[in-house]
């Protein structure tokens, strides 16, 4: 894979999209205003400035890495296809029963997010498989073909299909298919099955109708992408980051785009995971801060933190349960409404409030000129001296200042009796201690002490707000790498194939069929295998294995990891060894007298990581020259300072730069605080760390 010249990586943000084009020449990037109503064309755009830069023609990229929030947003703000389901009799509510759980437990106005699919949408067939994949109820063509007529009246355009328990059968499942098939056969189908082949019906059922509901817009929208580069002469092969961060095919990702959901999130953690192999980092927090949204990952033994299960659009901020689950294989990270576009308000409390609405790119922050009259957080950042008004993105979109003071006078200062630049300093204040608030809860979920960490942060606008983020966690050490502006994009160029196969299968150790094991695992494999085969012929592939076990009893399962020997020859006493030592390290003790059971079994296929070169620390060279100064807002001490500006792509290997101080490139604008220096490291990293006898 990485042997391809010429290859290019595209992520479309919710305010900018950033293209990165690696040639053996070099690495070349730029950031172009997402366009919403064609996403396409931003793409279009962004590569024919890399190639412009790099000296070559758009014919000669040999590969195209994509990722997207088109998923995201559409289900988000409920942009969708018009979507039916067909269920089981007796389970048309459970999408809106939700599992009866209280995310907020002494809330008597709790609000529940809406269904993606209303009632009268979604349609019932007779039928049933029980819990070992037995057929209790058979199910005929005849039961299906009613149904079936009356959804092809109404006029759908998308399909989701999922029955009780056809992880385990999924015989009717491919009947009703074979129905719709024949009497509707424009329409897109999405079995569960298929899509999510788990138990906990809520979570399946909800993941399939995603799916479905996304499906005909992703299908369009990367079919253009294919015409458009065609037209262009580009006739490479177009892959697509998957929230799983590795990188499926165009055609995979037509059929499953669920499975897009977090791909522009996961191509950053592994960003993120590449720097820390570099610097041989085993615990790092990945801050990944653009325009819309933040997203903040742990990253242990330079893996990303995986889950099955994860949500979108939580209406309660930080609160799980609150929003609409998604179960397929995910980095697990933390995304919050907090990006440089993310726009501020004082609520009924007299409080500044930030996000999750954003400004977006159409029209922007109030600074950008394109009419918006709402202060975000770049109006703040420019206000506070964080920005140059002159030389942002390159100075390609110059910057207002009188019209972000005017918006944070009017929205924020009025109301509350203040100057547009101590607003600008709440509103900066409290999406930092959001972000923080947000780190804070990842990693007591998670059993960790942030303050062992390395913080790898990167996106337009995280390094302007790392270096404040580290003082409020206790962080000693910051990285930003070069290209930080446009790490995700980045981080889909360093990523492998890689696909993940899960299948509910349940077992108690006290039942344990090492054959059934082996064949379920086998199975799986060459599921996984053949996915990322479809990407690459002749790459070497590995596999990975994982079961979830819990005892018997509990409702939630942990991952237990085993080996290619212990799959294949799989036993009940390694097994529960394996249980025992992950449960001990979670939560201190394991359960006597208690049976262990597994519920979900996974193979994740992938290509070998890429090789990365050990950086070798520099030594201290002496301190940079400065270009100039402006003072900057200094949070800790509440006023401005005078801050030295340097030129990132004008420090030398060693050199130092003591805040405060900002360190400028086109893409973004690294932050030194009052208490940090900074250091250039030789791969042009800028390491950050706290200055002697600073806190």
């Amino acid at each position: 894979m990485s042997q391809i010249s010429n290859r290019l990586g595209a992520d479309i943000g919710g305010t900018f999209t950033d293209v990165v084009l690696e040639t053996t020449r070099g690495s070349f990037s730029t950031k172009v205003l997402t366009t919403y109503g064609a996403p396409e064309d931003a793409i279009i755009d962004g590569m024919h400035q890399v190639c412009a830069k790099a000296g070559i023609s758009p014919v000669d990229i040999g590969q195209i890495i994509h990722g997207t929030t088109l998923a995201t947003n559409s289900l988000i703000e409920r942009r969708g296809a018009k979507t039916a389901l067909i269920t089981t009799e007796g389970f048309r509510d459970v999408i809106e029963m939700r599992t009866e759980s209280r995310f907020e437990q002494y809330d008597l106005n709790l609000s529940l997010p809406e269904p993606l699919l209303p009632r009268q949408m979604r349609y019932t067939v007779p039928g049933r498989i029980d819990a070992t994949g037995g057929e209790l109820v058979p199910l005929t063509r005849d039961d299906i073909v009613p149904v079936v007529e009356q959804i092809a009246v109404a006029g759908y355009e998308s399909v989701a299909i999922g029955l009780l328990h056809s992880y385990l059968n999924d015989a009717h499942e491919r009947l009703v298919a074979d129905v719709v098939a024949d009497l509707m056969p424009d329409v897109m189908v999405s079995l569960s099955c298929e899509v999510s082949p788990q138990m906990r019906e809520y979570e399946r059922f909800n993941t399939t109708v995603a799916n479905a509901y996304i499906k005909p817009q992703m299908k369009s929208y990367l079919g253009r992408l294919r015409g458009r580069m065609q037209a262009q002469g580009v006739g490479c092969n177009i892959f697509l980051m998957h929230s799983g961060g590795g990188i499926m095919s165009i055609e995979s990702a037509a059929e499953f785009p669920v499975r897009l959901v977090e791909s522009g999130p996961a191509g950053g953690a592994v960003f993120a995971a590449n720097i820390a192999a570099r610097y041989g980092l085993d615990k790092v927090l990945s801050f990944d801060m653009g325009g819309t949204t933040a997203k903040i990952c742990l990253i242990k033994d330079q893996t990303p933190k995986t889950s099955r299960v994860f949500e979108v659009a939580r209406t309660y901020r930080f609160k799980k349960g609150s929003g609409m689950p998604i179960s397929i294989p995910v980095i697990d990270m933390v995304e919050i409404g907090a990006g440089g576009g993310s726009l501020a308000h004082v609520d009924a409390m007299q409080q500044i409030r930030v996000g999750p609405e954003s400004a977006g790119s159409e029209p922007g922050p109030a600074c950008y000129g394109r009419g918006g009259d709402r202060p975000a957080v770049t109006d703040a950042d420019l206000v506070l001296g964080k920005l140059d008004p002159d030389n942002f993105a390159g100075g390609t979109i110059p910057l207002h200042t009188d019209s972000s003071s005017a918006a944070l006078t009017r929205v924020l200062g009025e109301p509350l009796g203040m100057d547009a630049t101590t607003a600008a300093f709440g509103l900066a204040e409290v999406v930092d201690e959001n972000m923080a608030n947000a780190a804070r809860v990842h990693a007591v979920e998670n059993g960790e002490d942030l303050s062992e960490y390395t913080m790898i942060a990167f996106g337009g606008a995280a390094p302007l707000h790392a270096g404040r983020l580290c003082e409020k966690l206790g962080i000693e050490r910051l990285l930003v790498p070069p290209g930080a502006g446009v790490g995700s994009a980045i981080g889909f160029l360093r990523a492998p194939f890689s696909f993940e196969a899960n299948r509910s299968v349940y077992m108690k150790l006290s039942d344990f069929d090492a054959p059934r094991v082996t064949a379920l695992l086998a199975e799986l494999q060459a599921d996984a295998r053949g996915f990322v085969r479809g990407c690459d012929a002749t790459a070497d592939i590995l596999s990975e294995f994982k079961v979830y076990m819990r005892y018997t009893g509990q409702g939630w399962e942990i991952p237990i990891i085993l080996s290619a020997d212990q799959a294949a020859s799989p036993d009940a006493a390694t097994f529960l060894q394996l249980f025992e030592a992950d449960y001990t390290k979670l939560f201190g003790r394991t359960v006597a007298g208690l049976d262990v059971e597994i519920t979900v079994w996974s193979v994740n296929a992938t290509t070998p990581p890429e090789a990365v070169d050990q950086v070798t620390v520099a030594s201290d060279q002496g301190a940079a020259s400065a270009t100039g100064s402006r003072p900057i807002f200094d949070p800790a001490s509440a006023g401005f300072a005078d801050a030295m500006i340097v030129e990132r792509a004008s420090l030398n290997s060693g050199q130092t730069v003591q805040g405060p101080a900002a360190i400028v490139e086109d893409e973004t604008t690294i932050i030194i605080p009052v208490s940090r220096r900074a250091i250039r490291q030789p791969d042009g990293c800028i390491d950050i760390t706290t200055k002697e006898g600073r806190a």
